[in-house]
């Protein structure tokens, strides 16, 4: 299987000898957060972002500060991009900038994707499996803001997979500009449908579908709540295994509320796990 959901992902540099050179498509607060730890923290031993992509025309002025800030170069072309010394890119833009550049990234570099929404297409998901089939190269999408993706995998593998539900409750403000004084569901249907209306709002449920029984049996709830202070997702599941449940609350992201802080996090673990010699999960 060339698309690898990364709860944990195999080594690809044994040991975290040889450094990892990762090229980031995307300047907004997640490229950014990257940035900051990769580069400047070094959180990750023997792993830097040596090239950024945007090429969008304001680009052109906010680029090459933000390159020569955090010490990488800067590129506002694809191709030049892509033939530039790095060994994965990693995807931190939006769904229709992931679709525009997959196909040809996969082709020369292995490729993690954050805007995972993309693979509610199914044309999508047949093109770039094709893809990276033909180049042998990778595509990884880190679990975001969710856990549990492991025991869904397994669960699905056995053949003991029957049904899955999530319920994602946000703060209102996150997911509407109405003023609402009580919860209010604001959509309830199948993971596809999910992310049509709320692109920000449901790569959880995306990847989650991935992990199980696809984006049309998976259902979803995404509720506002001018209640909470968090990013809350409910996983429920059954079948012949038996059943899940799992609530996982967390902190919304200080620079994006839309975004749970966690969702960085896992970016970092997955990349941090391209370099490990042990990998603890699947």
């Amino acid at each position: 299987m060339t698309i690898i959901i990364v709860t944990c992902i195999l080594s690809i540099k044994a040991k975290g000898l040889i450094p990892i050179k990762i090229g980031l498509i995307g300047k907004g607060n997640l490229g950014t957060y990257l940035l900051k730890k990769i580069n400047k923290v070094q959180v990750l031993p023997n792993t830097k972002i040596t090239s950024i992509l945007d090429e969008r025309e304001k680009a052109r002025v906010e680029l090459p500060s933000l390159a020569a800030e955090y010490g990488c170069e800067a590129f506002r072309d694809i191709n030049s991009f892509l033939q530039s010394d790095i060994d994965i890119v990693v995807e931190c833009s939006n769904i229709d900038v992931a679709k525009s550049y997959a196909l040809k990234t996969i082709e020369k570099k292995n490729l993690m994707i954050i805007s995972i929404g993309a693979f509610a297409d199914p044309s999508f998901v047949e093109r770039i499996e094709r893809a990276a089939q033909e180049s042998g190269r990778r595509i990884y999408l880190p679990s975001g803001a969710i856990g549990g993706l492991d025991a869904l995998k397994a669960a699905k593998l056995a053949g003991g997979l029957d049904s899955v539900t999530l319920t994602t409750r946000k703060p209102a403000h996150s997911l509407t500009t109405d003023q609402i004084s009580a919860e209010q569901t604001l959509f309830e249907g199948s993971a596809r449908d999910a992310i049509e209306q709320f692109p920000k709002n449901a790569n959880v449920a995306i990847v989650l579908s991935l992990a199980g029984i696809g984006v049309e049996k998976t259902r979803v709830r995404i509720i506002a709540d001018p209640n909470v202070t968090q990013n809350i997702h409910h996983i429920e599941a059954s079948g012949s295994f038996g059943e899940f449940d799992m609530t996982i609350k967390n902190n919304p992201s200080p620079d994006n509320p839309k975004t749970s802080h966690i969702t960085g996090a896992s970016i970092l673990a997955a990349l941090a796990n391209i370099n490990n010699a042990v990998v603890v999960g699947s």
